[in-house]
């Protein structure tokens, strides 16, 4: 098949016991967690953005609950 021994066996132990419709609904739930992420990145920058932009110019910040 021309892939390692290993990678076979982490796919065989990944979806052994799953139909094709379960590997579908696994692999969409895999690219929606795949965007959340990048959309939670996305902001978390420009949430940091905005607080040294506010920052450097002085203005007042709401504590940020950390």
């Amino acid at each position: 098949m021309g892939i390692a021994p290993a990678t076979f066996y982490k796919w065989k132990a990944k979806y052994g016991g799953l139909d094709v419709s379960d590997v579908q609904k696994l692999k969409t739930l895999e690219e929606e967690h795949s965007r959340l992420k990048r959309m939670y990145a996305d902001l978390a920058m420009d949430n940091q953005l905005l607080r040294d932009l506010f920052s450097k110019k002085g203005w007042a910040l709401p504590p940020s609950g950390k």
